[in-house]
């Protein structure tokens, strides 16, 4: 970092470490414990999309690594756009088995990154709920290399309450997984991820 960086305020970018997503494990066992919440067996990856060949290419390498097995009863990798135009892939694996999910998640973001595509990278997210069956995320925030707890308020059948989050339960859970985890200080950075695949 350069003095004149010093001076207007600039700070270094965190580089991403992909390896945090395999604390996820050890968080999601915290959480139980502590929260009651449990894995869904759900997590995704968000990027921005780009077109052209190469990321063509790279999504069907995606794909087909995650879809390999399908033949063994797996449920196949989705992949879908929101609203804001950003790309969502939706990976399942049983609510058991959270290495593996995480092993997915991981996978990915490192064919995205090694194929060029780290700049498109925004965040990945593993679902989570509790016995009232409401909902929580654990984000990873790719450029940041940190992560943050999003909790929607839901109703009584588990659907998000548009716009709003359970702030406390989100705080409640930094605290709990503060060991775990590399929690993002920063709250401003907290984006909340309203209708994510995955949650």
């Amino acid at each position: 970092m350069g003095f004149l960086d010093v001076i207007l305020g600039r700070s270094k970018p965190v580089r991403p470490d992909l390896d945090q997503l395999f604390a996820l494990p050890s968080a999601a066992v915290t959480l139980r414990a502590g929260a009651g919440f449990v894995p869904t067996g759900l997590g995704s990856v968000c990027f921005a999309s780009v077109e052209g060949g190469a990321f063509d290419r790279i999504r069907r390498d995606v794909g087909e690594l995650l879809d390999a097995d399908t033949e063994r009863g797996g449920a196949p990798v989705e992949f879908s756009r929101d609203s804001y135009g950003y790309t969502w892939l939706l990976a399942r694996r049983p609510v058991d088995d959270t290495a593996a999910l995480v092993n997915d998640l991981h996978a990915v973001n490192t064919l995205l990154q090694e194929g060029g595509f780290g700049p498109q990278l925004l965040c990945s997210l593993m679902g989570f709920r509790d016995e009232g069956r409401h909902p929580l995320a654990l984000v990873y925030l790719y450029k940041r290399g940190t992560f943050y707890p999003f909790a929607p308020v839901a109703d009584g059948g588990g659907a998000d309450v548009a716009g709003k989050r359970d702030n406390e339960l989100e705080l409640q859970v930094r605290a709990l997984l503060a060991d775990d985890l590399r929690i993002e200080e920063d709250l401003g950075r907290w984006f909340p991820v309203w209708g994510a695949p995955g949650l």
